[in-house]
């Protein structure tokens, strides 16, 4: 079994995806059911994750629907207006959608890097646990120190890291100060980490399995199989890489570990952190 937990869907429009810039030209298209199904046949996929990709309760709606709408969508991880007095009151409402499994801000945009710590957006994560939902982390690994104090001040509730919090990649260095943050946050048995979207973070136009060879070691190190997961981030990874590739090249790294092992990163542990209605096999 292969559960993708990590992708999007949209159906583009300048306007409600502004963050597709003009480097991005290969994003400003729809990504919606049908082309999700091509992927899950070429790649094999049983099940996916949907992940916001806009700030917007009515992308969380759509993505609701649509997972309604068909089997292969598994869970939906939406935004919700976190810090916004209103927050309760929208999580009581969406709190019947068994397909909503998660909650995520944009936070590696926010210009203050602590805003992660903030009282009001914290007062409305503090709310997740109550709707047996899972908060994911999304934030670039300049932002990690102020991440390791924000997933201390909520020991109860359970986290997913995006994209093994960004590092840089170069071909030439190593993102040292990432690895040691890293390794810091992965103390945190609540916290679970996605190896996806990695090649995006690659600087140079090509990318190797040797480039991104040292990052695995370093993720399943140290969350170790039992809270690693493959996600593709797709369509955003078509800036790099295909579907099948990137699929292909994390089963290239895992390919040492023992069956069991691999189930965990591949189905096992999405199924279980978002409380996926799948039976892994």
């Amino acid at each position: 079994m292969l559960i993708d937990s990590h992708h999007h869907l949209w159906k583009y429009s300048p306007d409600q995806y502004g963050w597709i810039n003009d480097q991005m030209l290969p994003l400003r298209a729809d990504f919606l059911l049908p082309e999700l199904k091509e992927i899950a046949e070429a790649s094999s996929i049983d099940g996916f994750v949907s992940v916001q990709a806009r700030q917007s309760l009515q992308e969380t709606d759509d993505l609701l629907a649509m997972a309604e709408a068909d089997p292969l969508i598994a869970g939906v991880v939406g935004w919700v207006p976190l810090a916004a007095p209103e927050a309760g009151q929208i999580l009581d409402r969406l709190g019947d959608q068994k397909l909503l499994k998660g909650v995520r801000h944009v936070v590696q945009d926010e210009p203050d890097d602590r805003f992660i710590l903030g009282a009001d957006f914290n007062r409305g994560v503090s709310r997740l646990a109550a709707h047996n939902l899972v908060y994911d982390v999304l934030i670039f690994a300049k932002q990690l120190p102020a991440s390791i104090e924000f997933v201390d001040q909520h020991p109860n509730l359970k986290m997913v890291l995006d994209h093994i919090a960004k590092p840089t990649i170069t071909v030439d260095t190593f993102d040292n100060a990432w690895e040691t943050n890293f390794r810091e946050l992965a103390k945190r048995e609540h916290v679970s980490c996605k190896f996806s979207g990695v090649v995006t973070e690659v600087r140079e136009d090509t990318w190797s399995i040797d480039q991104i060879q040292r990052y695995w070691n370093v993720a399943l190190e140290a969350f170790t199989p039992e809270r690693l997961m493959f996600g593709s981030d797709w369509p955003v990874c078509l800036l790099k890489t295909g579907h099948a590739q990137w699929l292909r090249t994390v089963q290239e790294l895992a390919s040492d570990l023992t069956v069991t092992e691999r189930t965990k990163i591949f189905s096992a542990n999405a199924i279980r952190d978002y409380n996926l209605d799948i039976t892994p096999n």
